[in-house]
């Protein structure tokens, strides 16, 4: 077959169509309304992509504190709940992708699979290709290959998405690229494809709108026929800018298309969808929404994915998310051996499953009936579902990669140490935690490179301290007190993953994580939901936290532990 001939295009890595139509763009007079409109609606000279299912959020940072709500409370969300977007769902926060993270392997997978779609479009238009090239910018350069960035926009371009790639792929196909010297694009165009040469890393190249920035080419006998770059704003989430050249340098830097969100739930149409009953953008109007209707917050946000989907098929999602963190679960319980990279980290889940198997019960002080026993295995899940992502191999992002063990290991410790608990309470947990998810990546970030760990391992603690309070019984007060308790506690936290592995420290970080979500929504069911610094309040401090930390602290390995602990 002749270099850049067109194949017949398979189901597995086809390219997925059908663009929806964007709403009339919101009447907003704040700061910032020019950045809000485009998030909605385009520039009518932009080109609409039509790939992945798609879902519309305010990007991070977007919604800024503009007002007060009490003397002394910011107000996060500055959107009236009348106007305020549909809130982020289920399948936004919690999507089934690949390790080891979902801003730096996901989401530039998901870009390159939006690329591939470009480059048939292309061929089928005339276009001879010769080479495909990818730069990869800021904090994808930074730690790309730790991350394996550098191969996860491979595997997009051949048109693999990460719910949905073999293992074997994963394992295999670049080696059979550098092999063959050819890269399958969309498994129907063939173009020659040097690995060491047509990915490069560019560390030091910050990009205007974004630190994880990636820019692919397609070049002809003439030179670039085709460029676009992406933005992987965190949490799988891609947002592509721009392509019009006629637009001015701060408009590029702004404009951005929508958000491309992968979800398991295949031909979901938010656009067609029923309005979202009890929208909502910051915690304050989540809780006036249960109040003046008397649901809890699980209930209110059942019935916004109601509004988009059948209850059957709501369950059976949330169900199926389960299913897949309890399998990764299972998964690193059983698998022993050293973790990939060069670090040498050995597995410890393994070892710590049978030990708690068999029934020891030696506490570190001798031999007694541990008290504390719970916290041993709320660790050993953490640390199972966390070694799994640094395997690379699948989980659930919740709302991240570096953080996915979080949430799997306090939904555990409902199901075997609260009594009573059901399935049904495991529901009403990921519907919470969803509450709690949208507001973070609403109004600030959860992104370990924008705001460093705080918004990845602080927010999945959140989210899982309110999904357990939730599940508890929690009131709305006392689940935004748990979420607001445990993010309090995670302010500052830095993002310096040794080797750029998300391995140390990431991986013990998730256990005590784990533990922080589990104390909060203990304290919190204990009080009556009254307390001085609120959600939102504590949402903002993190991104203004977040803005104010150093990028060697933001997911660079290039402070903290990363340049302190010697790579062996």
């Amino acid at each position: 077959m002749e270099e850049g001939e067109m194949r017949e295009t398979t189901a597995d890595n086809a390219g997925d169509g059908g663009a929806p139509t964007l709403p009339e763009p919101p009447t907003a007079t704040k700061p910032g309304a020019h950045v809000e409109y485009h998030l909605t609606r385009p520039h009518s000279s932009r080109r609409q992509l039509a790939i992945t299912p798609v879902e519309r959020s305010v990007m991070p940072g977007r919604a800024r504190a503009t007002g007060r709500r009490g003397p002394d409370t910011l107000y996060a969300g500055a959107t009236p709940a009348a106007e305020a977007p549909r809130p982020l769902s289920v399948a936004d926060l919690f999507k089934i992708g690949l390790g080891p993270s979902s801003s730096h392997t996901v989401g530039p997978m998901k870009a390159g699979h939006a690329f591939a779609s470009e480059i048939v479009a292309a061929v089928r238009s005339g276009v001879s290709p010769q080479r495909v090239t990818v730069d990869l910018y800021g904090s994808l350069g930074a730690t790309g290959r730790g991350h394996a960035t550098d191969r996860a926009v491979v595997w997009g371009l051949a048109g693999f998405l990460p719910d949905s790639v073999p293992m074997d792929v994963v394992t295999n196909l670049v080696d059979r690229i550098e092999q063959s010297g050819t890269l399958s694009v969309a498994g129907s165009v063939d173009v020659p494809f040097a690995f060491d040469k047509d990915v490069a890393l560019v560390p030091d190249t910050v990009l205007d709108y974004h630190v994880n920035g990636v820019t692919f080419r397609l070049h002809d006998e003439q030179g670039v026929a085709l460029e676009r770059t992406y933005y992987s704003v965190g949490g799988g989430f891609v947002v592509e800018q721009s392509p019009d050249d006629e637009l001015s340098e701060e408009e590029r830097a702004e404009d951005v298309t929508r958000v491309h969100s992968l979800s398991s739930v295949r031909g979901e149409d938010h656009d067609s969808a029923e309005p979202a009953p009890y929208p909502f953008s910051s915690a304050q109007q989540l809780l006036d929404h249960c109040e003046a209707s008397g649901l809890r917050i699980s209930d209110v946000v059942r019935a916004n994915e109601e509004a988009a989907r059948a209850r059957i098929d709501v369950d059976k999602h949330l169900d199926q998310i389960w299913d897949a963190m309890s399998e990764c679960i299972d998964a690193g319980c059983r698998t022993d051996g050293i973790l990939p990279g060069g670090l040498n980290v050995p597995r410890r889940a393994a070892k710590l499953f049978a030990e708690l198997s068999a029934g020891e019960q030696r506490g570190p002080i001798g031999d007694y009936e541990d008290p504390l026993r719970a916290v041993d295995w709320v660790n050993l899940y953490a640390l199972a579902v966390n070694e799994e992502n640094a395997a690379g191999h699948r989980v659930v992002t919740a709302p991240t990669n570096g953080a996915a063990g979080i949430v799997p290991a306090v939904i555990k410790y409902y199901l075997q140490f609260v009594p009573d608990s059901d399935s049904e309470g495991v529901r009403r947990f990921l519907l919470a935690a969803t509450a709690v998810g949208s507001l973070i990546k609403t109004n600030a970030s959860i992104a370990g490179a924008e705001v460093g760990c705080q918004g990845e391992v602080g927010s999945a603690s959140a989210m899982a301290a309110g999904g357990l309070c939730e599940a508890m019984g929690g009131t709305p007060l006392q689940v935004e007190n748990a979420a607001e308790i445990a993010m309090e506690h995670n302010l500052g936290l830095t993002c310096d993953p040794v080797g750029g592995l998300v391995q140390i420290p990431c991986i013990e970080r998730n256990a005590i994580g784990a533990m922080k979500a589990i104390n909060a929504a203990r304290m919190a069911l204990w009080g009556d939901g009254r307390h001085t610094v609120s959600l939102d309040v504590v949402i903002e401090t993190m991104r203004q936290t977040g803005e104010d930390m150093l990028s060697k602290y933001k997911e660079t390995s290039r402070g903290g532990l990363a340049v302190n602990v010697v790579e062996c």
